[in-house]
């Protein structure tokens, strides 16, 4: 392949992504609020950067958002590894705006996390989603992600 061709590969890959962003400075973590908020209701937006930013140097996590004039959805992951899975991405929030849903914005933004996940050498890609959220569900399985264990928890608080 000569180099033109490779230009045009990288820059083809390129177009195809230039939607979607690490939110990385405040702003960009602010706009990604109130799409956030349309899943995590008990968020507060004047608390929202210091919480991403907490979340970021305790759990290495990030925020990537599609953004066509305005943000459209999000998704906030992180990269871990576990004795039982090795390394992967998990996906914590995934979004789109109400008004913007079956337009496809959550499943472009779903592909380019698994992108992100094979470009940093992740085995899997995994998420927990409430046993309620059955619109989802279908989601992930026409994603063809598989259902492989449970999920318990014990509510302290």
């Amino acid at each position: 392949m000569g180099q033109f061709e490779k230009f045009v590969q990288v820059k083809i890959r390129f177009e195809m992504n230039s939607r979607i962003s690490l939110a990385e400075s405040d702003q960009e973590i602010l706009d990604c609020y109130p799409v956030m908020a349309e899943l995590r209701e008990h968020l507060k937006r004047d608390e929202f950067v210091a919480t991403v930013r907490r979340l970021a140097k305790i759990a290495g996590y990030k925020l990537a958002y599609l953004a066509e004039g305005e943000v459209k959805a999000v998704a906030g992951f992180r990269i871990s590894e576990w004795l039982a899975a090795g390394k992967y991405l998990e996906i914590d929030d995934l979004v789109a705006t109400g008004s913007e849903r079956a337009k496809g914005y959550g499943g472009e933004l779903f592909d380019w996390l698994v992108k992100y996940a094979e470009d940093n050498n992740c085995d899997q890609v995994r998420l927990v989603s409430r046993v309620t959220r059955s619109d989802a569900h279908r989601f992930y399985l026409k994603k063809q992600m598989t259902l492989e264990a449970y999920y318990f928890s014990l509510q302290l608080k």
